[in-house]
């Protein structure tokens, strides 16, 4: 039934033309949606690190949803734990979200998503494929994927390398900190190139992969002969490499 506070007939339970913040940009077409279940879910997606109580007006405004309808869906929020309700009337997540955290990281294993990026990104490049993250100084091979040719870039998982030298290098120093330059311009293009800085043959390009509220988790790359990363194809690889990144954040990010 209609709440008085909005539209007659509508039953989005949010104002033409706006979209809550949590929505993902394409859903894939074969995944059965239930309105009600995804405007709960952006009423919690609403809480950030910045903003972990909200009033009503604030949740309504960042959802997109009508008060009314935030109201109704955050009774049952609050009643199954998600929510709670402060006594000046401010809400803030409840108990229920931090017990599946927990939960979810018992079984979240980062191998189960990378591996799959890597073999799926190797493939439609040819090149080897891998995975960095920054270990003091020096960054490290966590996963990768050889490339389908004879003649490739060998790298171990577990090789220690450069942080100051190779695109993957570059990417780990703009995502954790670093104010220079050349770092500001990684994070503003999101990715980095190395044409023969750490080997004369060879050459690299890197992306950032981002977890749960934007944190940064590691850098995605492809290595290989220099030779290959010429003209039009570091185009079509930079292309490559962006859409897998962005397809693995989605993923670790829940989007």
């Amino acid at each position: 039934m209609s709440n008085g506070s909005e539209r007659p007939g509508r039953r989005r339970g949010r104002p033409p033309g706006q979209r809550n913040i949590g929505e993902a940009t394409a859903a894939p077409a074969e995944l059965p949606r239930v309105d009600a279940v995804e405007r709960a879910l952006a009423i919690l997606d609403a809480f950030t690190e910045d903003r972990v109580r909200l009033t009503l007006a604030e949740i309504a405004h960042r959802t997109g949803l009508y008060p009314s309808t935030v109201l109704r869906l955050a009774g049952s929020l609050s009643r199954f734990g998600y929510l709670n309700r402060d006594d000046n009337g401010q809400y803030r997540l409840g108990p229920t979200p931090l017990r599946l955290g927990q939960l979810y990281r018992q079984t979240f294993d980062l191998t189960d998503y990378v591996r799959p990026a890597l073999a799926r990104l190797s493939e439609a490049t040819g090149e080897t494929a891998a995975f960095y993250i920054r270990d003091g100084d020096k960054r490290i091979c966590l996963y990768r994927h050889h490339a389908p040719r004879m003649i490739r870039h060998h790298l171990e998982e577990g090789a220690q390398l450069p942080l100051d030298r190779g695109a993957g290098g570059r990417v780990l120093l703009a995502y954790t900190g670093a104010i220079d330059p050349g770092s500001a311009a990684i994070r503003e293009c999101g990715l980095a190139i190395s044409l023969g800085e750490r080997d004369s043959e060879t050459a690299a390009i890197a992306t950032p992969v981002h977890g749960n509220h934007g944190t940064f988790l590691g850098a995605l790359g492809i290595i290989g002969l220099r030779s290959r990363f010429e003209g039009e194809r570091i185009d079509l690889l930079s292309q490559l490499l962006r859409a897998e990144a962005s397809s693995l954040t989605r993923l670790l990010s829940g989007r």
